[in-house]
């Protein structure tokens, strides 16, 4: 780890927007890296995820309900996500993060919330039947479990689905 690489504000500013990371955590993972942006990247990502794990026992009782109506009213959907302060729950990237997540389940009809919620015994696709195990449809690369989880690192509170319900006009 050298001290003499100067790490400049526009690759903080690059790493920043693309992990969501606070500007120290952006600096110090690209000090770490020697100005490797896509290792730095995967750092943080590594650190989301401990923040996370630390976080998940926590109890989440704040939150929203949101939802999403689709194809002319045609389709609907309602999330609940959880957190631990009213605060995260008014934040723009909690909503975002809810509004999105009721669009997957309009779009994508997850029949469950987890691989744990499977009946055994039964042939399942848990990619498709699970949805914190189907890939973002904002983001093919991530999962939906993904996008919680940098949340949660984001906040350093616990962010938890708690349910859904999806309603398609005629089924």
């Amino acid at each position: 780890m050298g001290d003499d690489l100067e790490i400049t504000t526009e690759q903080i500013k690059n790493l920043r927007e693309e992990s969501g990371a606070g500007v120290m955590d952006c600096r110090n993972a690209l000090k770490e890296t020697n100005g490797d942006k896509a290792k730095a990247l995967e750092l943080l990502q590594q650190k989301g995820f401990l923040k996370a794990q630390k976080s998940a026992g926590r109890a989440a009782k704040q939150g929203l309900v949101e939802s999403y109506i689709h194809s002319a009213g045609r389709i609907g959907s309602l999330v609940e996500i959880n957190c631990e302060t009213d605060f995260v729950a008014r934040t723009t990237e909690f909503q975002e993060l809810a509004h999105n997540i009721a669009m997957q389940v309009a779009a994508m009809a997850p029949e469950y919330l987890s691989k744990d919620e499977c009946p055994s015994g039964e042939e399942i696709d848990f990619q498709n039947a699970c949805l914190l195990l189907q890939p973002y449809i904002k983001d093919q690369t991530k999962t939906i479990q993904d996008i919680v989880t940098e949340l949660i690192a984001k906040t350093g509170e616990n962010i938890v689905i708690s349910r859904f319900a999806r309603f398609e006009l005629g089924k």
